[in-house]
C-alpha cells in the first residue's frame, strides 16, 4: 500500500500519546514519524490511561480520572472523518487497571473486554466503511504477569491473553493484526531492551517510538 498522501488516523492510549520515562519529544511519537518520513496526514487520538472496555465501577485511585476514563469506543465521534487507514493501539490499561470481565466472543456491549472490542470495530466499521482498518497488540511490559492489577483486582489472566482475544476478535472482522507483543523487538524483562526502548518497563523511550514507526510502516507498506 502506498502511504504517500494518506489520510491515517490513530486511536490509542498513553503510546500513542506519548510519554514515559526516555520519552523526549512529541515528534517522536510513532504516528508523528510516519507522518513525517512516509509524507502523510496523520491524527492522533491517544488518551493516557484509556482502556477499550468500559471501567464498571468508579475507583479512587491515581490510574482512575474522568479524563482517562474516555475509554475507546467512546472517542470514535471525535476523529477525524475520510480516513484511508485506521489504526487501533490498546489492551495495555485493560490488563493494567480496568475492571471489565473478559467475557466470551458473543458479547456485544462495552461492559466486558471481548464485547468492548466489538463495539468499537463495528463503529470504525460504519464510521470507515472504505478504510482499511489495523489492529496493533500492546508490546510487552515489565509487570505482564502480576497477579493483581493496580486497582487490587486479582488479573483474570495475563497481557499475552488479553494479546490474544484482541487477535482473535480482530480475526472475525478479517482485520490486519500487527503483533508488536510478538515481533516489536521490545521486552523490557530484558535488562539491554529495557534501557534502550523502554526504561520505564510499559512506555517506549524515543527509540522504543522509532521501532514502531518502522515495524508499522513496513507493515502498511505490504498490505
Amino acid at each position: 500500500m502506498e502511504l504517500k498522501g494518506k489520510k491515517l488516523v490513530f486511536l490509542g492510549d498513553s503510546i500513542t500519546y506519548g510519554t514515559g520515562k526516555g520519552f523526549t519529544d512529541a515528534s517522536y511519537v510513532y504516528w508523528r514519524q510516519l507522518g513525517k518520513y512516509e509524507e502523510c496526514e496523520v491524527h492522533g487520538y491517544g488518551v493516557s490511561g484509556s482502556r477499550i472496555a468500559k471501567q464498571q465501577t468508579e475507583h479512587q485511585h491515581a490510574h482512575i480520572t474522568e479524563f482517562d476514563d474516555k475509554y475507546f469506543r467512546s472517542r470514535v465521534p471525535e476523529m477525524e472523518e475520510n480516513a484511508d487507514i485506521v489504526v487501533v493501539l490498546g489492551g495495555s490499561n485493560d490488563y493494567g487497571h480496568g475492571d471489565a470481565a473478559l467475557g466470551k466472543m458473543e458479547d456485544r456491549t462495552d461492559d466486558t473486554f471481548y464485547g468492548a472490542l466489538h463495539c468499537l470495530y463495528s463503529d470504525l466499521l460504519e464510521k470507515y466503511p472504505k478504510a482499511t482498518i489495523v489492529i496493533m497488540t500492546p508490546p510487552h511490559c515489565l509487570e505482564e504477569n502480576k497477579l493483581y492489577n493496580g486497582i487490587g483486582l486479582r488479573n483474570q489472566t495475563n497481557l499475552e491473553g488479553y494479546v490474544n482475544i484482541i487477535k482473535e476478535v480482530a480475526a472475525y472482522y478479517s482485520f490486519p493484526v500487527l503483533d508488536l507483543y510478538r515481533t516489536l523487538g521490545i521486552n523490557p524483562q530484558v535488562e539491554l531492551m529495557q534501557a534502550l526502548y523502554m526504561p520505564d518497563g510499559v512506555h517506549p523511550s524515543n527509540h522504543g517510538h522509532t521501532l514502531i514507526y518502522r515495524r508499522l510502516k513496513n507493515f502498511l507498506e505490504n498490505l
